[in-house]
């Protein structure tokens, strides 16, 4: 598919739920790295657009959109079909960066396409635009025997050295939204899942 040079390409989605009370808790491991990568862009994700969070950035020559969902997890689906839309970005070049409490804290796993896997954001993402997009899932480990349900879990903040072992993670997740930009995703599955 060709793009008008001047319109942005990709989006690069990272998941959690907004406000305060939320921050560092598993369930927003996808809004960590998405800062993270925009950390390192050196541009803030501050502008509010599509119900989420935005700042236009560009990775390896592509026009890119870090994008933020603030409709809470259960409807990331909403602002993501909106900014594709907008800018017509098949799911493809949608990338998405989320927690996957199937994985110990800080191994990743990237696929390019598959199921939700029982995550409510990706769920929602797949009803609103299809399976078929690459996403790098974040292991922020399994709830622990005592834990009273997933819920609780998820929304539970990072213990110090859970907190450290996914942050670790950030440079490689950034080097492998850079590989599927450049189209180069079993390079980046190679590599980086773990």
């Amino acid at each position: 598919m060709l793009f008008n040079s001047s319109s942005t390409e990709f989006l690069i989605v990272g998941l959690g739920n907004p406000g305060k009370k939320y921050e560092a808790t598993h369930h927003n491991a996808g809004f960590m790295a998405l800062d993270a990568l925009a950390k390192e862009l050196g541009v803030s994700v501050t502008r509010a657009k599509f119900d989420a969070l935005t700042a236009p950035a560009t990775i390896a020559g592509h026009k890119v959109l870090l994008l933020k969902p603030q409709t809470y997890m259960n409807l990331s689906g909403d602002a993501v079909y909106k900014a594709a839309s907008f800018y017509k970005i098949p799911p493809q070049n949608v990338i998405v960066l989320y927690d996957d409490i199937s994985l110990v804290p800080g191994r990743l796993r990237i696929r390019q396409k598959g199921s939700a896997g029982g995550h409510n954001g990706i769920k929602s993402i797949i009803a609103a635009i299809g399976d078929e997009f690459p996403r790098i899932k974040i292991g922020v480990g399994e709830r622990r025997s005592g834990a009273a349900d997933l819920a609780d879990f998820v929304l539970a903040k990072f213990s110090k050295a859970d907190g450290e072992a996914v942050t670790a993670r950030f440079d490689d997740i950034c080097a492998a939204v850079e590989l599927i930009i450049k189209g180069d995703t079993a390079t980046a599955m190679n590599r980086y899942n773990s």
